[in-house]
């Protein structure tokens, strides 16, 4: 749909303002300073960090690795089913306040299994805060396992297994955590077993990995998602695949930058992928340590990128509840409740 007469001036009102889908964000990203200083107290942890003012000043990362070394440090202080429950609800807090209608949440259950943590204190945990979040707030979601990547096809294929008894509990699996030297097919096994047993599969791929990293994704683990894929430009014949797949992006604007993907918002390709005719998507990744939610992420891309007006923003939004994995009951209404948005906002306009 066109909305190009929607003047530039409307757009960040317009842009908090519209329901969306969250498919691309890290439960355990979500924790923010004031939390993991008080859950550290609550359990007894100690903090490398002398206050919360101390550890925001550490996160000036250059590269994924970087982050993530303060990610597991964070999520050190998650050890009772009470922790998860508060972490995730004051992530679906924030996202229904941000017009979030629908969030597919990544978890990771080895971050915390290692440490000793049961997996179904993880899973309990935050499935409680989803029922509640969504009884209270309107907001669904679902839950997807992720393998971190740094660590052997072995423990995936164990993970999987110590989370069936909680099957109902989460929909798919996906594969995070360092991308260089991990290719996808060192996971093809396991993702094979989570197809059989009828879970959706999605990969991070293309983030810091080359495009040879999505096409594996997409042939070896057969994936339905690629979160990230940012680098799928470097391969016009991928951009083609992509684009005549329909195959989603789940692009996050302002992690590219945090973590040196891109050197600014700027010179981002997001504009490129929706001119590509690619299904890209906004999203948040870790909005505790790349520094927003999902409409800061939309904001500072639009701020930044003049090739993004009204019509881009109905694209992606539209774009975030097509390449989600609710049901089309619950797609057609939102996808609805989205037009109506866009018409009133540019009926005023006129």
């Amino acid at each position: 749909m066109n909305f190009d007469a929607i003047p530039r001036s409307a757009l960040p009102a317009l842009l908090r303002r519209m329901p969306k889908a969250e498919l691309h964000m890290h439960i355990e990203g979500s924790l923010e300073p004031e939390l993991i200083f008080a859950l550290a107290q609550r359990n007894g942890v100690k903090l490398p960090y002398a206050s919360e003012e101390a550890l925001r000043r550490a996160y000036a990362f250059t590269d994924l690795q970087s982050f993530l070394d303060i990610y597991y440090a964070g999520a050190s202080v998650l050890l009772k089913e009470q922790d998860f429950f508060d972490m995730a609800f004051a992530y679906l807090a924030r996202a229904a306040d941000d017009n979030v209608v629908h969030a597919e949440i990544f978890f990771d259950p080895q971050t915390h299994t290692e440490r000793g943590v049961p997996i179904e204190t993880v899973i309990v945990g935050l499935s409680h805060a989803m029922r509640r979040a969504h009884a209270e707030l309107g907001i669904s979601s679902a839950l997807i396992l992720c393998f971190l990547r740094h660590l052997s096809e072995e423990a995936a294929l164990a993970t999987l297994e110590q989370a069936l008894p909680y099957r109902h509990q989460f929909i798919g699996v996906g594969l995070d955590s360092s991308e260089r030297g991990h290719p996808p097919e060192k996971f093809a096994r396991v993702f094979a077993r989570a197809r059989e047993l009828g879970l959706h599969v999605v990969a991070h791929a293309g983030e810091e990995g080359p495009p040879a990293y999505i096409e594996a994704a997409l042939d070896v683990l057969k994936v339905q998602r690629i979160d990230h894929g940012v680098r799928c430009v470097e391969s016009p014949a991928l951009v083609q695949r992509l684009a005549r797949e329909r195959v989603p992006l789940t692009v996050c604007p302002l992690s590219n930058v945090k973590l040196c993907v891109f050197e600014s918002m700027a010179r981002h390709n997001l504009p490129a992928l929706l001119d590509a005719g690619l299904v890209a998507t906004v999203n948040s990744d870790d909005p505790a340590y790349f520094g927003g939610y999902v409409n800061d992420n939309f904001v500072a891309a639009f701020e930044a990128l003049p090739q993004l007006g009204a019509s881009q923003a109905w694209q992606l939004a539209r774009n975030s509840f097509d390449a989600s994995f609710a049901d089309e009951s619950h797609k057609a209404r939102w996808r609805a409740a989205l037009d109506a948005t866009f018409s009133e906002v540019a009926r005023v306009s006129r």
